[in-house]
Parts: C-alpha cells; structure tokens; sequence
C-alpha cells in the first residue's frame, strides 16, 4: 500500500535512485496559504549530508509544487509535489545484486514480487520519506492553523544510554538532535568513532505533540494510539512504540499506575499524564507523547556473513554512503507521520461530531 488516510489521503511514489520521488495529497481544505519554502523547512531537516552524522550522499531535495495550490493558497484539489534526484550512484549496488543484505528487506521482496530494484533498495529505501515529510509539512500547517498543534521530536537515547533532560531549544542546535546538552559531545564523539569503524547504532526518538484537540481517535479499531503506532512503524528502521509511560506503567499495581483527573481553571488535565494524551483510543486534550525504538542502519562498511540467490554463503561488504545512525534524519519523519494522522483523525472527528 503506497496510500495513506482517509478525509487526508496522501500517495507517495518514487524510488531511492528513479528520476524523482513525490506524494499526492487529496482532501486539503482549501484556502491554506502554501508555498515549497513550508515544505522546505522540514525537508532540510531530512535531507542527507547535514553533517558527519548522517550520510554523505548529496541532495538539494529541492521541492516543487506541481498541483493544487494557485496564488499562494490551496484551492482544495489534489496537491503533487516532487523531489527530483540528483545523486544517484547506483554502480555501488551491482556488485551486491544477487546478494541478500543482512537485516534488508532484498529477500522480502524478492521473494514477495520475483523482481526488486537493487539500487539502494528501491522502495524499501528511506530515502521515500521525502514523500512523507512534505505531506507532513502540509498537515502541520492545517493543524498550527485551525488548533494550534505544535509537533516535535528528539533523540531520547543512544544504543542502551536514555537521556533525561529535554532542553527544546537545544534540540535544532546539533547534529544528533538530542534534547540533553550534558551528553551531546560525547555521544558525536561516540558516532564518529563508529563511523570510522564501519559500524552503526540505533537509538529512541520521543515525539511529542502539544495543543491536540480533544476527541481525535474512535472505538474500537479506531483508536489514536493503535493509528499512531501503524503510522510511525511504517517507517523505515522502526522496531518498537511505546506510548506515555509504556512498559514502565504496566509494572505498576493498579493504585500506582491511575492518574488522577484534576481541574484547574476550567481545564482537566491528570497529574502525571501518564496514559500519553489518549484514554480509550481517544485524545484528552493532554500533549500526546510517544517513543520509537530504531534500529542501527543494516548497510555497514563491516564484512559480513550472508547468502546469495542461490543460496550459496558468501561474504558481504556495503559500500555506498550511509548514515552511522538513523536518528537524527528520522525525527522530522516521525513528526510527519504523526501529522498526516492528526489532522486525519481531526477531519474525522469534525465530520462525525462538528467542533
């Protein structure tokens, strides 16, 4: 499935060295001001060749808007908007194209469909999350305009390390988008040595999104939480979700694990808002707070152990430009994915239930 949503449905197309990748968004209301400078914000945040952290592949990803916005302002048709390639190096994949990758999805989809686009790994690549944060950027526009959500994301740990402070300000100011100064040099240190290396490692991202209207999410199958966890895993690298207190709250007996409802000045909100912003699937009006666990990037300089087509054991070794750690490139994915459903949900919820 390459489509996603319903009132907001998006269409991403493309592949990691094709001529171009791009998203079609259909159910955008009509009259939000857009241009590609929205879209480019966050796209510069995803793009390759930030710093040393991330791979050295280059790409303006310099988008266009080919559709659906007319003087500036969405006129409520379909919107398409592109990313052309730049720097496509596919002959550093030819060598590898009769061989199943460790930790890729080469077997998968081999298997699945009998043919698969070898050069970086065709749709499988993350690089098809172009298409997500541009519709992302879209969606976080509609939501700032009509409720006034904000959505942002960070590097909440590194390999088996968790960082506990959340400095906001900080977290645009580095290359591994961490939210804790205290643990930003050595960590970089730490990335680069593993670079050099030829080695990766995964990590945690937190989301979190604030001013979310109340009422977003349904029952049974409809729940914020099951739609949010579906989004987020869609991504490349992802393995895990966990939301508010997670696993740590499902240790606890029940008297610990409740929290209380309190109301201060007209406004309800619980003490520790424990159950990260949804209760029985439904959004509280509480900030939403999640975490996603990601692997260490699979294509890594190290020799390897792995089979070919013929099943025959061989001897891999990637090379091409990868990044060490997925992290910091991943975070304005998730804010996307987190969007498309919120403003989703939001459209539902309006159609159902009006403000």
């Amino acid at each position: 499935m390459n489509t996603f949503g319903n009132f907001f449905r998006i269409t991403s197309f493309g592949e990691s060295h094709g001529t171009a990748l791009g998203v079609i968004i259909d159910g955008c209301p009509p009259q939000i001001e857009l241009s590609e400078s929205d879209i480019q914000h966050d796209l510069d945040r995803r793009a390759p060749g930030q710093s040393t952290m991330t791979t050295p592949r280059k790409e303006s990803d310099t988008c266009q808007i080919l559709s659906g916005v007319f003087k500036g302002k969405t006129t409520g048709t379909p919107i398409t908007i592109v990313v052309y390639n730049e720097n496509q190096k596919s002959a550093d994949y030819e060598h590898i194209k009769d061989i199943f990758r460790p930790s890729h999805a080469d077997f998968s989809y081999e298997k699945k469909y009998g043919i698969r686009d070898y050069r970086g790994g065709g749709r499988a690549s993350a690089r098809e999350t172009v298409a997500r944060v541009m519709a992302g950027a879209v969606a976080k526009k509609i939501l700032q305009k009509y409720i006034g959500t904000e959505i942002y994301g960070f590097t909440r740990g590194i390999g088996t390390e968790i960082f506990s402070a959340v400095d906001k300000n900080f977290i645009e100011k580095n290359p591994l988008r961490m939210a804790d100064p205290s643990h930003a040099t050595e960590q970089e240190k730490r990335i680069e040595q593993l670079k050099k290396e030829g080695d990766s490692i995964g990590g945690v991202v937190e989301i979190r999104a604030e001013n979310v209207a109340i009422g977003l999410g349904s029952p049974v199958f409809g729940k914020l939480e099951a739609l949010l966890a579906a989004a987020v895993m869609s991504v490349p690298g992802t393995k895990a979700f966990e939301i508010g207190e997670g696993f740590g709250l499902c240790t606890k007996i029940g008297s610990d694990a409740n929290d209380p409802w309190q109301c201060e000045e007209k406004k309800f909100h619980t003490v520790r808002n424990a159950n990260g912003g949804i209760l029985g699937g439904i959004s509280t009006g509480e900030h939403i707070w999640f975490r996603v666990g990601i692997k260490a990037t699979s294509s890594i300089g190290k020799s390897q152990k792995t089979a070919d087509k013929q099943g025959i054991e061989t001897d891999v070794q990637i090379s091409g430009r990868h990044d060490p750690i997925l992290l910091p490139r991943a975070v304005p994915v998730l804010e996307a994915m987190t969007a498309l459903v919120l403003v989703d949900q939001w459209m539902w919820h309006q159609a159902q239930c009006g403000n």
